[in-house]
């Protein structure tokens, strides 16, 4: 028995259990673990299909063959169903290769202004946007749960919830877990007279929001908690009372900020998930030099040389470093069109993980 088939009766036997779990209503007297079981669910749901699929195409291609010296008829659909057989394979088997286990999940992303001053922020603003439009694009919900202005109203950083609707194998994860690292634009500034083109770059953090927040281990004496005033555009009060919260994690120094939600309860709940996603994060690197290698394209300091991307306005030009890719449609990416980007690194990533399979 060959390892894919082997792999293949494991998850049938796995989707076979997932449906009797679905089907007791005993299962969703437990929302997070019904949750976590229809998510499962959904992710084998393609696989299993693509091998019915296959099973099928096989079994009429047997019968053709069988067939084929007495009809020539049949020796036609022996044809016709070799090539499908072929593809069916090769999708099971691209299907079957090693998955991010995050790709199911929501993110927490966040946008930091880097050198270049003002310019930094104001395209700091321009990528928060990008990714709002490329979620509104496939209906997921952005909730902004914090953010702090330049004078010129740009990002010095903002961190942004991005959550998809129902359980899918593919979540927000899938597709924006490569937007981690440095991005640099070259344009010309709005602060800059002389009609020079200058380059700044800003910063993107991505991380896999946790299933279930309590399950990720956050003891409260290790937590300094501050309250303060909510503040919007210009340093203008928006909130009268002290609902913005700041959560510094001792041990670690991360720092988390949410200041959007009507109230300090909210404020706190929202920021506890931030601080959750970017522990979770931290101890999967630490654990794994995997999970560290996978993520090597993390911001580590925001400055120019240590780029993934290049936004350059002039020539309306994209450029991905890590893969070569390069586009000359950049205001359609900035407002949204993200998908022949994010394709191509998907498509990247998939190969690499075929070739470690």
């Amino acid at each position: 028995m060959t390892q894919s088939a082997t792999a293949i009766d494991a998850l049938l036997v796995e989707h076979a259990d997932l449906e009797r779990q679905l089907s007791d209503p005993e299962l969703h007297s437990d929302a997070s673990n019904a949750r976590k079981v229809a998510r499962r669910f959904a992710q084998l749901g393609p696989i299993i299909a693509a091998y019915r699929r296959l099973e099928a195409a096989r079994g009429d291609l047997d019968a053709a063959r069988e067939l084929a010296d007495e009809d020539d008829s049949f020796a036609a659909e022996v044809a016709e169903l070799e090539p499908r057989v072929a593809e069916l394979d090769n999708l099971l088997t691209d299907m079957l290769a090693p998955r991010d286990p995050h790709d199911p999940d929501d993110v927490v992303l966040e946008v930091k202004s880097g050198e270049g001053g003002e310019e930094s922020a104001l395209f700091a603003a321009d990528l928060a946007r990008m990714y709002i439009r490329y979620a509104e694009r496939h209906g997921w919900k952005v909730s902004v749960l914090d953010e702090t202005f330049s004078d010129l109203g740009g990002y010095k950083e903002a961190t942004l919830s991005i959550t998809r609707k129902g359980d899918t194998a593919d979540g927000v994860w899938s597709r924006l877990k490569f937007e981690g690292g440095v991005h640099r634009v070259q344009r010309v500034p709005v602060t800059e007279s002389q009609g020079r083109v200058h380059t700044s770059a800003a910063g993107v953090l991505v991380y896999p929001e946790p299933e279930d927040v309590e399950a990720v281990q956050i003891d409260e004496s290790d937590l300094r908690i501050d309250v303060y005033r909510s503040s919007g555009k210009g340093g203008q009060g928006v909130n009268t009372t002290d609902s913005a919260v700041r959560i510094t994690h001792l041990p670690t120094g991360i720092v988390v900020t949410c200041q959007n939600e009507r109230s300090q309860l909210q404020n706190k709940a929202r920021a506890m998930i931030v601080l959750a996603a970017r522990l979770q994060a931290l101890a999967e690197e630490q654990a794994s030099a995997d999970a560290s290698a996978d993520r090597a394209s993390q911001i580590r300091t925001v400055d120019r040389s240590e780029r993934i991307r290049t936004y350059n306005f002039p020539e309306n030009r994209l450029t991905d470093h890590r893969i070569g890719f390069k586009a000359h449609n950049l205001d359609q990416i900035l407002d949204g069109d993200m998908d022949a980007l994010l394709d191509a690194l998907g498509a990247a990533d998939k190969q690499t993980r075929l070739q470690q399979a």
